[in-house]
């Protein structure tokens, strides 16, 4: 038998490797591939370059980390032909700030997407997003508003049951 500090110590890393890894055990997941098509014309991903690629690179990771919601060896492919954020950049001091009114602000999101397996395709489409409502909801991020768009729609059309 064991002596009980093994059992403890053996019990505490368990402990610990359940609350590293919150979603349960690790399991394997698909892939998301984030592209998008000429930034530079989008209605309103920033108000600058800079700002323009911060956003696209914020989404794109979020969007990767919801890798674990596809079925293993899945690939999921976005390609961004349109961004508009929430809001709209209004002059604020020495900066501009992004002001949420909830009236006709709303996020909006087009984009095509294939999910393939095994190297076939298995569903594409094109899709237009938008939340009317986004301004009802508590947002914990810049970006809250399309990232909540984004992850309705993915939970809707690609998570695994």
């Amino acid at each position: 038998m064991k002596p009980m500090s093994t059992r403890v110590g053996a019990l505490a890393a368990l402990l610990l490797a359940a609350a590293l890894h919150p979603g349960g055990p690790a399991h394997a997941a698909g892939t998301v591939e984030v592209r998008w098509i000429e930034p530079a014309r989008y209605a309103d991903a920033g108000r600058n370059a800079i700002d323009r690629e911060r956003t696209l690179q914020s989404l794109a990771e979020h969007l990767k980390s919801r890798a674990a919601w596809l079925p293993d060896g899945q690939t999921l492919t976005l390609e961004f032909t349109d961004v508009d954020l929430a809001g709209e950049i209004e002059p604020w001091g020495w900066q501009d700030l992004r002001v949420l009114r909830g009236r006709a602000d709303w996020p909006r999101l087009t984009l095509r997407y294939t999910l393939g397996a095994g190297g076939r395709t298995v569903k594409t489409g094109e899709a237009a997003l938008s939340d009317m409502g986004y301004a009802l909801r508590r947002h914990d991020d810049a970006l809250g508003p399309e990232k909540r768009l984004l992850d309705q729609w993915l939970r809707s059309e690609f998570a695994a049951p």
